[in-house]
């Protein structure tokens, strides 16, 4: 038998996640969004796709992102919106991603969205056609750079009484945070990585 330690590293992150991602409660409250985590091989590593938000979409402007938004009544289920949503943003088309599995939804602070994850291994290179309205850039970070806890930092907010914490992970030039943060957070966490994230200085 070869050993091939990519293909145990895939196996090992399918065995962590949910796999039965619909079994999820919704929350009445909030409104339902599904987001893709794209995975890919570039440079014979594992690499994370990310977006950058234009200025001009409705909530999370400038933000890095993963693809995905608000499910449709049309959609079959979440997953279905994430893989919508994916190919309207950056031209990924459903058939191309292997999905697999799922996140546990996480509920956004300030603007009231329960997102569900699903995470999917996706061709690289490949020919994506970003959405000029609503994707700025596409980029990708390596997934060892994100699993390392030297680059992530944190800090206490406050929404209304309530305290929270958010996450930061810088690279390069960008900023990740917010629930695309947590999310990462969550994909760790699943897959055995404790963070021991160090406390962003005030001022």
């Amino acid at each position: 038998m070869v050993y091939n330690p990519i293909a145990m590293k895939l196996e090992r992150i399918r065995n962590n996640l949910v796999t039965d991602p619909q079994a999820s409660a919704v929350s009445r409250s909030l409104t339902v969004a599904a987001v893709l985590f794209p995975l890919l091989f570039k440079d014979n590593e594992l690499h994370v796709l990310f977006t950058k938000r234009t200025q001009t979409v409705k909530v999370h402007k400038g933000q890095i992102s993963f693809p995905g938004g608000v499910q449709d009544s049309q959609d079959e289920n979440l997953l279905a919106t994430a893989l919508r949503e994916a190919q309207e943003e950056i031209g990924l088309k459903p058939e191309d991603v292997e999905i697999l599995g799922a996140l546990d939804p996480i509920a956004t602070v300030t603007t009231a969205f329960q997102v569900h994850t699903f995470v999917g291994l996706i061709p690289y290179p490949y020919d994506f056609q970003p959405n000029g309205r609503e994707v700025a850039e596409i980029l990708t970070v390596p997934l060892h750079f994100l699993a390392n806890s030297n680059h992530w930092s944190r800090r206490t907010y406050h929404a209304g009484d309530q305290p929270f914490e958010a996450y930061f992970i810088s690279y390069e030039n960008y900023r990740i945070w917010g629930a695309t943060a947590r999310i990462l957070k969550i994909f760790f966490e699943r897959n055995g990585i404790e963070m021991t994230i160090k406390w962003a200085m005030e001022g």
